[in-house]
């Protein structure tokens, strides 16, 4: 039965962003997520330019084994800090005023390590500030870029363009820092602090862009009901397809990669004559090539599957079963196929993951679920030290064998869930069923 009244949008339960006005503003404005990805870019250069500075320090013998190994640890604690708080925070008080210091964090810890190049409190915290830079960049400025993606900011952004556009900023972040480190520390002068000093000129730049870009959660501290407190458990991480979809992919971003360059470089040291400039080398294959397949991510990904998902982590499998029988035979050429193939599902993995969450989640807790996401993946980051660890009792391919069969059974779980809880069709089976009725 009707009433004759004309149908009524219903209203949204999120705040939407508020667009541009006058042409010369949108314009700016669809260049805005430039200057947040150059932000979150400059971030996680200085996460990842110690991976070839930890071989840097071993090869100083100022720190113990022990404390090199640390460092990693500590840089762990600052990224699940920085994104489990500012992930929430960003939706609850906006993107700017969170993602705004989050380069300036980073300088100031690439600042007391390059200071303190034999003292060890000094790294420890340097450290610490450059996970809590990237923990912010990866959650709050990712959210900010997929915001700043949309049709209201960008007209030429398509639906997937948010969570290219953020995992290849990181991406490219990630090995550029690595590789320009590892050059420096291998030949540049005072190799102890010229990496960090490069980093601080262009946390300097990723500063003053980031002042240009507009807020797009408006008055969100206004909209968002509930504690901050409640905030943090993020109600949609308890959705059907992230736990079944993304949970299991999620350790294998950073596990893929960890593998590539922190492990397959460790067992070809003794073949190489320049081991940070390698352990470098190897960094930039396996990011380079993560980055590269990632520009075809709207294209691997699908709305109506996991096919993105599985693509990612086949490519994981593959690569796991060459490292485990490289592992047998050793040579600097095997290391580098592995790179290539892991790199390739990083790259995939990451992007499907961030391509799933950014479905999942509303405007009030994108930057939550996103912190989430990130968080674990950062188990895999735990990788290389645990089968460094067990390296005394396992052997390498024995370690990297069970790693093949864990992801064949991630494989599987995302195989089955692959056409369910599809937040996507949920959506627009909605609407239908309301004309139906």
């Amino acid at each position: 039965m009707t009433t004759g009244q004309p149908n009524e949008p219903i209203p949204s339960l999120y705040p939407e962003p508020v667009p541009a006005t006058g042409s010369g503003r949108r314009s700016r404005d669809a260049r805005a997520w430039l200057f947040v990805a150059f932000a979150v870019f400059s971030v996680a250069w200085g996460g990842n330019e110690a991976t070839p500075m930890l071989v840097f320090y071993r090869g100083e013998s100022v720190f113990s084994d022990v404390f090199v190994d640390s460092l990693l640890v500590s840089y762990a604690v600052g990224i699940v800090a920085g994104l489990l708080i500012c992930g929430p925070l960003s939706d609850r008080y906006g993107r700017k005023p969170v993602v705004l210091p989050a380069p300036l964090i980073a300088l100031l810890g690439s600042i007391l390590i390059a200071s303190g190049e034999t003292t060890e409190w000094l790294i420890f915290v340097g450290r610490i500030l450059a996970g809590v830079g990237v923990g912010i960049a990866m959650s709050a400025g990712g959210s900010w870029i997929k915001e700043l993606s949309t049709p209201d900011f960008d007209p030429k952004a398509g639906p997937a363009s948010g969570a290219q556009r953020a995992a290849m900023s990181n991406t490219a972040g990630f090995g550029l820092g690595a590789g320009v480190a590892g050059i420096l520390a291998q030949w540049g002068p005072a190799p102890g602090q010229l990496p960090y000093i490069v980093h601080i000129v262009i946390s300097l730049i990723a500063v003053v862009g980031l002042l240009t870009v507009p807020e797009t959660r408006q008055s969100a501290h206004l909209k968002v009901k509930g504690s901050f407190w409640a905030d943090l458990f993020t109600p949609s991480a308890h959705h059907p397809r992230f736990l079944t979809i993304v949970t299991p992919i999620a350790p294998w971003v950073f596990g893929a990669a960890g593998v590539s360059y922190a492990i397959m470089p460790r067992l070809v040291q003794d073949q190489v004559s320049s081991p940070i400039a390698f352990s470098a080398l190897l960094t930039v294959v396996c990011l380079g090539f993560g980055f590269g397949i990632q520009q075809f991510g709207p294209k691997i990904n699908s709305e109506h599957n996991a096919r993105g998902p599985l693509v990612g982590m086949v490519l994981v499998i593959i690569g796991m079963v060459i490292a485990t029988f490289s592992a047998h035979h050793i040579a600097v050429w095997n290391t580098i196929v592995v790179a290539v193939v892991l790199g390739l599902g990083y790259g995939v993995c990451m992007v499907s993951g961030l391509t799933e969450v950014q479905r999942i989640a509303g405007p009030d807790d994108l930057g939550g679920l996103t912190a989430i996401f990130y968080t674990l993946t950062y188990i895999g980051f735990f990788f290389p030290m645990i089968l460094t660890k067990l390296s005394s009792t396992f052997t390498y391919p024995s370690m990297l064998g069970f790693g093949v069969v864990m992801a064949v059974l991630a494989v599987i779980v995302v195989a089955v869930f692959s056409r369910r809880n599809i937040p996507g069709e949920r959506r627009a089976a909605a609407p239908a069923q309301d004309a139906a009725a």
